[in-house]
């Protein structure tokens, strides 16, 4: 029969559709679906062409903009936000509008262009995790920045422009609709129980055991209870934190290995498919201390969402998110 689940957090419902079950290759036939192109700005020895470097991991000797780089940040060519745009809000009648300030960078995750994260090297991911945290620290003293989101497209069909493998960076200066629930639902769970319900999450996770895919020292990986979508999966610190910047050098390297060895799982189980990988975070002011928790989500893009999830809000789920962890769980690491 089928289920309805609730987020303890933001009391978003779903429905686990058990009768609809699907198994992972059932999913096959979305396979990533690489972008058609021709030459590409992220590939070595393209450095010219794209914005001059903000930074980028590279041996002492060698000069900005040029080989030799293997973690690459870049103002994106094609921003959706400006810097050099004025922060001005302003009404239009009824409306609220503000000018399109913000910050746009890219992440160019590695030189070789037919790699990416799931196959990586467990080094060249703590790299691109530093980049992050580098880079998060540095917009953070920005104070006209609000929010600052870390995210991935993985495959055309998740929104990736280009197949070299990258991540974006955006930061604004306005609250993101859907960060402000999680830390209003968070809020009024901690008032009521005095505790983190993400933490919470963490123990009953650990409690129950059936919708763990890994765990190490710092980080645990989990099927959410009230799972979306068919094997979304989020990477929560065991550590309290509400900001990821707050992240350790010992817990940026077991970062790396459970995010590498998650996207693999994906990557294996699910014949690499289409993904979104986000970080939600703490607003820049830190708002949360007490009752948030940073973690990652991540998406595979196998479904739809259709009529039904737009006009109630509701989603479908047609993978038991306990059956999605087992799927995971089974993969061999490489």
């Amino acid at each position: 029969m089928a289920e309805f689940r609730k987020d303890p957090i933001i009391k978003r419902w779903v429905i686990i559709a058990t009768e609809r079950a699907k198994r992972p290759n059932d999913f096959v036939r979305t396979k990533v679906e690489e972008v058609q192109e021709g030459f590409c700005p992220f590939d070595y020895g393209n450095e010219h062409t794209t914005p001059p470097e903000i930074f980028a991991f590279r041996p002492a000797d060698t000069e900005p903009n040029t080989p030799g780089w293997w973690v690459r940040v870049v103002p994106n060519k094609f921003p959706a936000v400006d810097p050099n745009t004025p922060l001005r809000k302003y009404g239009r009648g009824m409306y609220d509008a503000a000018m399109g300030f913000g910050y746009h960078d890219v992440v160019v995750e590695t030189p070789d262009h037919n790699s990416h994260l799931a196959v990586m090297e467990y080094k060249n991911v703590e790299e691109v995790i530093w980049a992050y945290k580098i880079r998060y620290e540095q917009l953070m003293k920005d104070e006209r920045i609000r929010y600052i989101l870390i995210f991935k497209n993985h495959g055309k069909d998740a929104g990736a422009s280009l197949s070299h493998p990258h991540s974006q960076i955006i930061a604004l200066p306005i609250m993101p609709k859907r960060v402000q629930e999680e830390l209003e639902g968070s809020k009024e769970y901690f008032e009521y129980k005095e505790r983190c319900p993400f933490c919470d999450i963490i123990d009953e996770e650990k409690k129950e055991r059936e919708r763990i895919v890994e765990e190490n020292d710092h980080f645990i990986a989990i099927e959410p209870f009230a799972s979306r979508f068919p094997f979304e999966t989020w990477i929560l610190p065991k550590r309290h934190m509400n900001s990821f910047h707050m992240i350790s050098e010992e817990e940026v390297t077991s970062l790396s290995k459970i995010l590498k060895n998650v996207l693999y799982r994906i990557y294996s189980a699910l014949d690499n498919p289409p993904y979104n990988l986000l970080i939600h975070t703490a607003p820049t002011n830190l708002e949360g201390k007490d009752y948030y928790h940073w973690h990652i989500e991540i998406f595979p893009r196998l479904t739809k969402v259709a009529g039904f999830e737009w006009g109630t809000g509701f989603y479908i789920n047609t993978v038991p998110p306990e059956d999605a962890a087992k799927y995971l769980r089974e993969v061999t690491i490489e």
